[in-house]
């Protein structure tokens, strides 16, 4: 019986995949900007996040403001029907 290994996730590369992907980067810009290229990555993913975390508190303060607008204009209409009500 031969055991075949699925990997969990077809679509990731696993370890000697990644060595390969390393190697060439190392290849194609050098050891020296490896650590340059990090860092520039991790500051625009830092940047990303920081944007996505602005715009969901923004969405967040505006269907509040939604829905104290839906209590106010209820209340408002609740007691305007029973001023018209109660002059007739």
């Amino acid at each position: 019986m031969s055991s075949i290994i699925t990997p969990l996730f077809p679509g990731i590369p696993g370890g000697p995949e990644l060595l390969i992907v390393l190697l060439v980067l190392v290849l194609l810009f050098g050891a020296n900007k490896i650590p340059k290229l990090a860092r520039s990555t991790g500051q625009a993913m830092g940047e990303f996040q920081r944007g996505r975390n602005e715009i969901e508190e923004e969405l967040k303060e505006m269907e509040q403001g939604d829905d104290e607008e839906d209590e106010e204009t209820g209340t408002e209409t609740s007691t305007s029907t029973s001023t018209s009500t109660e002059t007739n």
